[in-house]
C-alpha cells in the first residue's frame, strides 16, 4: 500500500500538537494565542515609523507591524494559502481594534503601549500556566518557527469543523 507523504504544515501541526494534548491548555491557547498576536501586533504598531511621503495619501498605512505581517503572512501563504487567507481577515480585524485604540489614546501613547504590553504579559502568563498544566514545554522552545505555528494551528481545527480544505 503507498503511503501519503504529509505536507510540511500537517508535520509542523503534528509537532505542535504533542504539547497541546491537555484541553485546559488547548482552552487557554484558544484565548491567549490571539491575544498574543494582538498585542503584539498593536506594540510594533506604536514604534515610530519614518515619514514616506512619496507614498502621499498612503503614507500612514505603512508602519513596522506592515514588516512584521509581511514576512508572516508570506510564510503561511507558503504552508497554506487557505490558512493565509483566513490569516488576513484575522489580522484585518485585530488592525481595526489597534486602529480604534490608536484614535481614543494617541498613536504610541504611554498608554497604549500599556494596553499592549499589559495583554502580551497576561497572555504569556496564561500560555506557561497552561503549559505547566499539560506538564510539557511550549514548542517553540524546541525551534521559534512554533511562536508562528500557533495561530493557524488554531485556524486549522476551525477549517476542519466547516469541511475546509485547508
Amino acid at each position: 500500500m503507498e503511503q501519503i507523504e504529509k505536507r510540511p504544515v500537517d508535520v509542523l501541526f503534528d509537532k505542535y500538537a504533542e504539547s497541546h494534548q491537555n484541553h485546559t491548555n488547548e482552552t487557554i491557547h484558544w484565548i491567549c494565542v490571539p491575544l498574543i498576536v494582538f498585542s503584539l501586533l498593536g506594540l510594533v504598531w506604536q514604534i515610530p515609523f519614518p515619514e514616506l511621503s512619496f507614498l502621499g495619501q498612503y503614507k500612514t498605512f505603512f508602519n513596522w507591524a506592515s514588516f512584521l505581517l509581511a514576512f508572516s503572512l508570506y510564510y503561511y501563504f507558503t504552508l497554506s494559502p487557505v490558512l493565509f487567507f483566513l490569516m488576513i481577515w484575522v489580522v484585518g480585524l485585530m488592525s481595526f481594534f489597534i486602529v480604534k485604540i490608536e484614535q481614543a489614546v494617541g498613536l504610541g501613547s504611554g498608554t497604549a503601549y500599556g494596553i499592549y504590553a499589559a495583554i502580551f504579559v497576561l497572555a504569556w502568563i496564561g500560555q506557561f500556566i497552561g503549559h505547566k498544566i499539560e506538564g510539557k514545554k511550549p514548542s517553540f522552545l524546541d525551534d521559534v518557527k512554533f511562536l508562528l505555528i500557533g495561530p493557524i494551528w488554531l485556524l486549522h481545527f476551525i477549517c476542519k469543523k466547516v469541511g475546509l480544505k485547508y
